[in-house]
């Protein structure tokens, strides 16, 4: 066997952009500018209202409060990114934990005084509005950030009430915590190794499958052990939405994250019943085409992402993935790949497992007056230069719509994944461009693995959550119940070609986001899904497509998803759309079957 993959000499970020350490003393310097911001936009209050009837000194008073907001926003926001950074790395010390909950805490105390805001603005009709605009011009650059401040004009409560819920929220927040801190700490005795959540779940992509169900058991061992703790949190925060979205007149749990992302529910629907209807001609079909391949009836859940090939998977250096991600990027455009750029010649990038560090990857934008930061656990295999792919475009696109401000730039979920997963396509196309006839297979094979886990697996995800949240409704969800749910749905999903082994049950508890970001993971199909169709544009014309693109992740959050793609000529309103999203899936594993 392969001597492991070296990860000492992969980089770590240098947070010293933003602060030197905890006790730096810009940090309470930045923290009383924001104050002194918000302070002053405090001052306003009631002014919007009393002023409706004059329209030019409105359009000012809206712009000059817009311009304080995002000062304050820009303020905290850069404080509480550097805890939050800084703490990703450091989940095993106590210190770090401490000053994040502190910050989050004093962040939130000081942005609950300008919570009138955003209230007062909705009391204003719209043609009030839209005159304030006509009246003083600047003021109508803000018309987007407004319109998605509406968009909750009909479930906000009284201002104590919202009050009380921002100067809660961290003392709530602290369940998550709580979730995230257990997982980070966890470790699974796999054979004679002690591995970390990360190691553990990279392991059953193993090319050996004994040790593939070593450490699938492990996991699960480890998993139950913490399921109580996990569980608690998760029927914690369940009844705490529960409750808020009862106060705000919520029709469904999902209907927050809908408005958040700028979806209409009824996009969200056909989304869902399109990847439903593609389960068996894609995910059953290729598990069982995998299962042939493998020489197997059925195969064992630890086998789902297994290499094909049994020899020890291809590994890339850091410089090797490097390149193919700028030259992937390059192809596209060389304004992404010198934005790319930026991000390795810097210490922008953090790359290295290490005890401590929490699993999982992702950009940060900070705030638009900065620049992002991009965490990932590194080791080696092909899905970790796609990950690369996936935060730099992530990277890409928060750095492209920097110049539009922190308020503007902020865009939905489902519009924030597309660069990302393009990237990720970007890389794989070159991958299987440079792939002998030998390697084919096994790369079209991951590909629609990227695919089954992106696309089918988040909408079970969704799917599994849609089925908590209706049981929590009648109490408590036991950690049997939760895990018989997920059994239910994953089963559904996976089809007759995986057997879901013991243990498996209890695998629902290492997913972060059913704590921290309830109704999230749609946002993963929804989004290569799109990115789907807007490959499909850039083949028909490379050339007229790149200007297109750029300026569609230039505008950040300025466009609703329907907007963006309109000059595409892509309607994401119509289930067809979605569709023709899974057929794609579904020509690849036409190809992958006539290799088997």
């Amino acid at each position: 066997m392969n001597a492991p993959f070296k990860t000492d000499a992969l980089p770590q970020w240098n947070l010293g952009d933003l602060y030197a350490g905890r006790d730096d003393p810009k940090i309470e310097a930045d923290l009383a500018t924001a104050k002194a911001d918000n302070d002053a936009l405090v001052a306003l209050k009631g002014r919007f209202v009393a002023t409706r009837a004059d329209a030019r000194r409105l359009g000012e008073l809206l712009d000059h409060g817009i311009k304080l907001y995002e000062a304050a926003t820009n303020g905290l926001w850069g404080v509480g990114a550097y805890a939050g950074l800084a703490s990703s790395t450091a989940r095993n010390d106590p210190a770090w934990s401490k000053f994040e909950g502190d910050l989050r805490a004093r962040s939130a105390q000081i942005a609950a005084e300008s919570l009138f805001f955003t209230l007062e603005l909705n009391e204003l009709d719209d043609n009030e509005i839209e005159a304030a605009f006509r009246a003083h011009k600047p003021a109508a650059k803000w018309r987007p950030w407004i319109r998605r401040v509406r968009l909750s004009r009909p479930h906000e409560l009284s201002p104590d009430l919202e009050r009380m819920l921002i100067d809660r929220g961290p003392a709530v927040a602290n369940w998550s915590r709580l979730s995230e801190e257990t997982l980070a700490a966890l470790t699974a005795k796999v054979g004679k190794e002690t591995l970390t959540l990360s190691e553990t779940l990279n392991r059953l992509s193993d090319p050996d499958g004994t040790r593939r169900k070593q450490a699938a058991q492990a996991l699960a061992k480890s998993l139950a052990d913490r399921t109580p703790t996990l569980a608690l949190c998760f029927n914690t925060l369940a009844f705490e939405k529960q409750v808020e979205d009862r106060w705000r007149k919520y029709p469904d749990p999902a209907a927050s994250r809908h408005i958040a992302n700028e979806v209409h529910a009824d996009a969200v629907a056909a989304l869902e019943a399109a990847v439903v209807e593609g389960y068996g001609p894609v995910s059953h079909r290729y598990y069982r085409l995998k299962a042939k391949a493998m020489g197997r009836e059925v195969l064992d859940q630890w086998d789902r992402n297994a290499p094909l090939d049994t020899a020890q998977p291809k590994t890339y250096g850091w410089d090797e993935a490097k390149g193919m991600v700028l030259e992937s990027f390059s192809a596209l455009a060389p304004k992404f790949a010198d934005t790319a750029q930026t991000f390795f010649t810097h210490p922008w990038i953090d790359a290295r497992p290490r005890p401590g560090k929490q699993s999982g990857a992702y950009s940060h934008p900070v705030t638009a007056d900065r620049h992002p930061y991009v965490f990932l656990n590194y080791m080696g295999e092909r899905r970790d230069v796609l990950t690369l792919a996936h935060e730099l475009g992530h990277a890409v696109h928060q750095t492209l719509c920097a110049p539009l401000g922190t308020l503007l730039a902020d865009t939905p979920l489902t519009l924030a994944e597309t660069a990302s997963i393009f990237g990720e396509g970007l890389v794989f196309e070159r991958l299987l461009a440079n792939a002998s006839k030998a390697e084919r297979k096994g790369l079209l094979a991951g590909k629609i693995e990227d695919g089954l886990n992106t696309v089918v697996r988040q909408i079970a995800f969704h799917r599994f959550e849609t089925r908590f949240h209706a049981a929590r409704m009648e109490g408590e969800v036991s950690a049997e119940e939760i895990g018989s749910i997920w059994m239910e749905v994953m089963g559904e999903s996976l089809g007759p070609a995986i057997r879901l082994n013991k243990g498996y049950e209890h695998y629902w508890a290492y997913v972060s986001h059913f704590v921290h970001a309830p109704f999230y993971v749609y946002a993963y199909a929804f989004g290569d899904l799109l990115v789907r169709g807007l490959m499909e544009k850039r083949r028909e014309d490379p050339v007229a497509f790149a200007p297109l693109y750029e300026d569609l992740l230039a505008a950040g959050g300025t466009r609703t998803y329907v907007e963006a793609l309109a000059p595409f000529g892509l309607n994401p309103r119509e289930k067809a759309f979605w569709a023709a999203g899974m057929k794609q899936l579904e020509r690849l594993v036409d190809e992958f079957e006539a290799l088997v």
